[in-house]
C-alpha cells in the first residue's frame, strides 16, 4: 500500500475529498489512519465520514496522531490530524470482567439478604439464606441494564454486556452499568436505548414488589427489640409501592415485631434506582431521554438539576423532622449531577427531531419515574 492508496477494507480517497483532504493513509495494528486535514467543521465531517467507515466496519474519530521516525522508531516533535479508524465488534474474548463482577455482586447481595432475615452467618452456607432478597435485586438490575444492551443492539451500537458493582451494604450493590463503545446514530436510536432500560426495569420492579407483598412478614428477633443500641433503617414508601400495597391489598406495614419481606425491599431498590436514573442529566438515562427530546435544549434542564437537588437538601436539612441522611444524598446527588452536567450527554450523529410517538412515551416515563420518588428514601434510628 502506498502513501495515498486506502487500505483495502477502508472507504476509498476520493469519498472524502469534499470534506477531507488526504496526505496519507496506513494501518497501524488494527487501526486505520486517513491522515491529512479536514476541509469543513467537525460535527459536518464526523456526518459524512461517519457512515463510510460504518459501511466498512469501523468506528471514527477525528484525531492528533503522533509521529515517529520510520528507521530508529523516535517520536517525531509535533503532531499530524488525522481520521482514526478501529474496527467494531473487534473483541470476542469471554467477558471475565462482566462474570466477576456478577458473581461478587451475587455474594454481596446474599450476604444484605442474610440481614435483612436476620440469619447469623457463621459459614458461608448460611449465605444462601439471604437468596430471595438477592434474586429480588438482581433481577430489577438486570432486567434494566439488558432493556439498553438490546436496545443497543438493535440499533447496531456496540455495548458491552452489564458490569456490577458490589458492595457490602445493606443493600448489596451500588447498581449495574452498561458500557456504550460506538457512536449513537441519531435521536432515535438515543432515545430507545436510553429509555428501554427504565421501562423493563420498571416492569421487574413491580413483579418483584407484588411478589413480597404476598410473602409472610419476617420476624424481628426479640434480642433486637429490646437492644438500646441496635440500629434500625426506616424506608420511605415512594408513591409506586404505595399503590401496589393498595392495589394487591397488601399491609405496608405490621405490628409485634413483624417486618414486611425482605423481597419488598428488592423492589423498593428498582423504584430507586429506577428515580436516580430519570434524573434528566448528563450520561443518566434521563439525560439521554432529554436530549434526545429537546436536543440541544436540554442544557437548560441540566443546569436546574443540581440547583434542584440542593435546594431538596437544604429543605430537609432546615425544615423537615429528619435527621441529616436525606439532605446528604441529595446534597451528593447534587455534586454528582454538577459533574455530570459539565460533562454532557451522548451526542447522536444525525441531530433529527424525536417523532411525536417518543416524545409521548418519554413524558410517560419521566412521570414514571416521579412516582418511584420519595424525598427521604431511607432513614437511620438509633
Amino acid at each position: 500500500m502506498s502513501r495515498h492508496d486506502p487500505p483495502a477494507d477502508g472507504p476509498p480517497v476520493d469519498a472524502l475529498a469534499e470534506v477531507f483532504h488526504v496526505e496519507e493513509t496506513r494501518r497501524e495494528g488494527d487501526r486505520l489512519l486517513y491522515l491529512g486535514r479536514p476541509l469543513v467543521g467537525p460535527e459536518v465531517l464526523e456526518r459524512e465520514v461517519w457512515p463510510l467507515f460504518r459501511e466498512q466496519g469501523y468506528e471514527v474519530q477525528l484525531a492528533a496522531v503522533s509521529e515517529t521516525d520510520p528507521i530508529t522508531g523516535v517520536e517525531l516533535p509535533g503532531q499530524r490530524t488525522a481520521l482514526v479508524a478501529t474496527p467494531r465488534n473487534a473483541s470476542g474474548s469471554f467477558p471475565t470482567v462482566n462474570v466477576l463482577t456478577f458473581l461478587l455482586t451475587v455474594l454481596t447481595t446474599l450476604w444484605a439478604g442474610t440481614m435483612w432475615y436476620y440469619v447469623d452467618v457463621t459459614g458461608p452456607l448460611d449465605l444462601l439464606q439471604g437468596w430471595p432478597f438477592a434474586v429480588g435485586v438482581l433481577s430489577v438490575l438486570a432486567v434494566h441494564e439488558f432493556g439498553h444492551y438490546v436496545m443497543s443492539r438493535y440499533h447496531d451500537v456496540e455495548a458491552s454486556l452489564p458490569y456490577f458493582i458490589p458492595i457490602p451494604s445493606f443493600i448489596g450493590t451500588l447498581g449495574a452499568v452498561i458500557r456504550m463503545k460506538g457512536r449513537i446514530p441519531n435521536r432515535k436510536a438515543l432515545f430507545d436505548i436510553g429509555v428501554a432500560g427504565p421501562l423493563a426495569g420498571l416492569v421487574a420492579t413491580v413483579i418483584v414488589s407484588v411478589v413480597g407483598l404476598y410473602l409472610p412478614p419476617v420476624e424481628v428477633p426479640a434480642s433486637l427489640m429490646s437492644d438500646p443500641n441496635a440500629v434500625e433503617i426506616e424506608f420511605g414508601y415512594p408513591p409506586l409501592l404505595q399503590f401496589l400495597a393498595w392495589a394487591t391489598g397488601q399491609p405496608l406495614t405490621y405490628g409485634n415485631g413483624l417486618t414486611l419481606n425482605p423481597v419488598v425491599f428488592g423492589g423498593w431498590v428498582g423504584m430507586f434506582v429506577t428515580f436516580l436514573n430519570l434524573i434528566p442529566v448528563g450520561q443518566l438515562d434521563g439525560g439521554h431521554l432529554v436530549r434526545a427530546m429537546l436536543g440541544e435544549r436540554q442544557e437548560t434542564v441540566a443546569a436546574l438539576v443540581p440547583a434542584a437537588l440542593f435546594g431538596l437538601a437544604g429543605y430537609l436539612y432546615v425544615f423537615a423532622d429528619v435527621g441529616s441522611n436525606a439532605p446528604f444524598l441529595w446534597g451528593f446527588w447534587g455534586l454528582l449531577t454538577l459533574g455530570l452536567a459539565y460533562a454532557g450527554p451522548a451526542t447522536p450523529v444525525y441531530d433529527d427531531r424525536l417523532d411525536r410517538t417518543r416524545m409521548a412515551v418519554g413524558v410517560v416515563t419521566f412521570l414514571l419515574g416521579l412516582l418511584c420518588f420519595t424525598p427521604v428514601p431511607f432513614e437511620l434510628i438509633g
